[in-house]
């Protein structure tokens, strides 16, 4: 078997540039190198497969008959390189293949879902497999394009973009707030029911500031309803269970609908980071870059 490693394959284009054009000085014209560069070229690359390719005479240049059968060779091979170049270039336009994607289970289904399926829609070669879990995933174990992560990320060899903030509203129902009263200052906050999301640090202590740099460390008291899942605590808060502190991109529809009321919106809580992490490549790949992209676009536009 031929070890490649022996031949310059950068020579096969020398080579066919000749056979096309005819002769050393045409080929130099039509490469843009020195007729003597042409003529090295060819006496190396006869040397590197041990075969003569080329008869030289002062009138013309023919090839030999073991010539004949490497330019058909070599022909079809750099029309196939060709071709995966274009393929490839194809792709920096037009994203293609299978996109997997991983996000945590709230917001996988109501930010990544609806960016992925504008994306498929976008890109009809592109096939789209979203994973949603609350666990880390690991991207290589589990072959993950990218994975979008919430809060502070761990270290690791992979490599992160900022994705946008991730705020936190605090909200009850127009009819828990006619019961009990809308707090016009944090501290009227402690002793109203609470729906705590369980799987947070410390989901019933957080800091709120205002604009004025005051600064105010609440620790909810009364807490009526826990649970696990930040779709269950909304739908808790939905039914009037208490006040709930959850994520903007869980709340803001319902806020828009009247469903849910923003409290204290002079009060707010420190935002913390999305990202979206990939394994270190030197190239990114184009369906990664696009989806990334449009999640921070879809972030800008809903922040």
């Amino acid at each position: 078997m031929v070890n490649l490693n022996s031949v310059n394959l950068n020579r096969l284009v020398t080579f066919v540039a000749v056979v096309e054009a005819g002769s050393l000085t045409a080929a130099a014209e039509r490469l843009g190198l020195a007729k003597s560069m042409v003529s090295k070229h060819m006496q190396l690359l006869e040397a590197e497969i041990g075969v003569a390719l080329l008869v030289r005479s002062t009138r013309k240049l023919s090839l030999t008959e073991a010539g004949r059968a490497f330019y058909a060779s070599s022909r079809q091979l750099l029309q196939s390189a060709e071709h995966a170049i274009e393929q490839a270039r194809t792709g920096l336009d037009s994203p293609q293949g299978t996109l997997r994607v991983a996000a945590p289970i709230d917001y996988g289904a109501m930010v990544v879902a609806p960016v992925l399926a504008q994306l498929r829609t976008r890109y009809p070669a592109l096939h789209i497999e979203l994973v949603c879990a609350d666990h880390v995933i690991d991207l290589i174990a589990e072959g993950i394009d990218v994975t979008v992560r919430l809060g502070k990320l761990a270290d690791s060899g992979h490599m992160a973009s900022r994705v946008g903030p991730l705020k936190r509203w605090l909200v009850a129902t127009p009819d828990f707030i006619a019961r009990h009263g809308m707090p016009g200052h944090p501290d009227a906050l402690e002793a109203l029911p609470f729906i705590a999301l369980s799987v947070l640090p410390q989901p019933r202590v957080f800091t709120l500031h205002d604009g004025a740099g005051q600064t105010r460390e609440i620790r909810m008291r009364n807490t009526v309803f826990s649970t696990n899942t930040a779709y269950a605590s909304r739908a808790a808060a939905l039914a009037g269970a208490g006040v709930l502190r959850a994520t903007t991109f869980l709340t803001q529809e319902d806020v828009a609908a009247g469903r849910l009321v923003r409290l204290l919106p002079a009060w707010s809580q420190a935002a913390t980071d999305i990202h979206a992490v990939y394994p270190a490549s030197p190239h990114v790949p184009h369906k990664v870059r696009v989806f990334i992209d449009a999640l921070k676009a879809a972030t800008l536009q809903s922040a």
